[in-house]
């Protein structure tokens, strides 16, 4: 029966999670796949809501035969029966029994019904998130992520609006740039930090993955075609408007990441997409007790960490794009399938996808050095500058904890500030506290994922399981 076969969370309906899910499913293992969203797929997959009636949503995607692939994959487990699809579970903790774990969610958008999933074994595929470094004016009406622009373009068909400026730094900025620009979006100008030298100096790594090399080549000549200004070596300085964004000022930068005095230009915008890159979460890692590598969760070659019971995957391992995050949750759900059922996994199964995953892993760590921000990006950050947004903190502020009161880490900021004390929890300002701070950025440590109701948490212990 299949009630009788041992039972795997999985945690997170992105490519890693999906690929996991099937991998397990497939070799006799019940598995139950539990995400935030309505549908399967992540942010790499968001697709719009059947409402809209998008007649080609695969024009907003490069990957679509894959994911395609993905879901008719799910969609035969579920019918099966091997595997289930929990949507709209925002889990909080994943606690530890004497045997097994329960994974703790919300269920729904107002995230107040509790729920309980038992599990003999959990597999965390919880994705990234955006980090955004501040600067004046970061916080007018009209400032998005990049990332943020790009979700309400692929699940909202919307366009953030008329005029775009896209900046920051990664690879994300090319795709958003060129999908907003065919979208109808004038795209004012694509202002990239990094050096287009360093690139040349890193080609030997970069040549290992030749379909990453002409994907980006594909995305400049998109952005050839829509006669986007591209401005490499320059960052945006302050944002302008009242009500809302008008403008944008742009700034080049010299060879150690400073602002060249006299090189700003004003761009007129409505919107601007700015990211700096991407952050792992290991919120329930880290309550689960995991090694944590710098800011990755740690994973051996079997993708697992150090508690037993518990695999990662994906982004949460360390940021690397889609085709790893498929790798390495093809290998996750492989190795869970083969641990729960009691014998030793033979690699040789997944020779194909741990190779994948040795060459991205090097590919990404190089471009790593090569999408860093600038280095002295605190320097165009004024005292009045809101860091914290939950908490209204100030540069000012945090400078004065750390000249002033001696702090000179993120926690010791917190509690002379508050910043990081607010809804997002230090998610979205940590990086830049740290920076102002001086000290390298560190995960925070929070005993849940996310708000819980205190009604919830009082009714923990007698939540019925699904």
């Amino acid at each position: 029966m299949v009630n009788d076969r041992p039972h795997l969370a999985v945690i997170g309906a992105g490519p890693a999670g999906l690929a996991a899910t099937i991998a397990a499913a497939a070799r006799g293992v019940r598995v139950t796949l539990i995400d935030s969203a309505p549908e399967a797929g992540g942010q790499f997959y968001r697709r719009p809501a059947p409402g809209l009636g998008a007649r080609r949503p695969q024009a907003l995607h490069h990957q679509w035969p894959t994911w395609e692939r993905l879901r008719d994959g799910l969609r035969t487990h579920v019918r099966a029966g091997t595997a289930r699809h929990l949507t709209d579970h925002h889990v909080w903790v994943v606690e530890r029994l004497p045997a097994g774990f329960t994974v703790h969610a919300l269920l729904g958008p107002e995230q107040e019904e509790p729920v309980a999933v038992r599990a003999d074994a959990v597999l965390l595929a919880t994705g990234g998130y955006e980090k955004v470094l501040p600067f004046p004016g970061w916080t007018l009406p009209g400032v998005v992520t990049a990332g943020g622009a790009q979700a309400m373009l692929k699940g909202g068909l919307a366009v953030p609006g008329r005029t775009a400026v896209v900046a920051g730094t990664g690879p994300l900025l090319l795709p958003v740039a060129t999908g907003l620009a065919a979208a109808g979006v004038k795209v004012a100008a694509l202002v990239e930090s990094a050096d287009p030298k360093s690139f040349v100096r890193r080609a030997g790594t970069l040549a290992v993955q030749p379909g990453k090399v002409a994907e980006g080549a594909r995305y400049a000549a998109h952005l050839l075609r829509h006669r986007v200004r591209t401005l490499v070596r320059h960052t945006v300085v302050e944002a302008h408007g009242t009500e809302r964004l008008e403008a944008v000022t742009a700034a080049a930068l010299d060879g150690d990441g400073r602002v060249r005095p006299g090189t700003e230009r004003r761009i007129a915008c409505d919107t601007l997409a700015v990211g700096h890159g991407m952050l792992p979460h290991t919120d329930l890692a880290q309550t689960l007790g995991c090694r944590l590598d710098g800011m990755d969760v740690h994973v051996d070659d079997e993708q697992r960490t150090d508690v037993p019971g518990v695999w990662a995957a994906g982004e949460t391992t360390g940021i690397g794009g889609s085709a790893l995050s498929l790798a390495e949750g093809h290998i996750a759900g492989r190795s869970a399938a083969a641990r729960l059922h009691g014998t030793a996994p033979d690699a040789r199964e997944w020779a194909a996808a741990a190779r994948t995953r040795t060459r991205l892993r090097a590919f990404f760590a190089a471009l790593d050095t090569l999408y860093a921000p600038p280095a002295h990006w605190t320097e165009q950050v004024t005292d009045d500058t809101v860091v914290c947004r939950c908490e209204e903190v100030t540069a000012g502020a945090i400078r004065e904890a750390v000249d002033e009161f001696g702090a000179g880490d993120e926690r010791t900021v917190k509690l002379l500030t508050r910043a990081g004390m607010g809804w997002c929890q230090g998610r979205v300002c940590g990086p830049a506290v740290a920076g102002l701070a001086g000290c390298e950025p560190t995960p925070g440590r929070r005993p849940f994922a996310r708000p819980v109701p205190l009604g919830v948490l009082a009714r923990a212990g007698e939540t019925e399981e699904q």
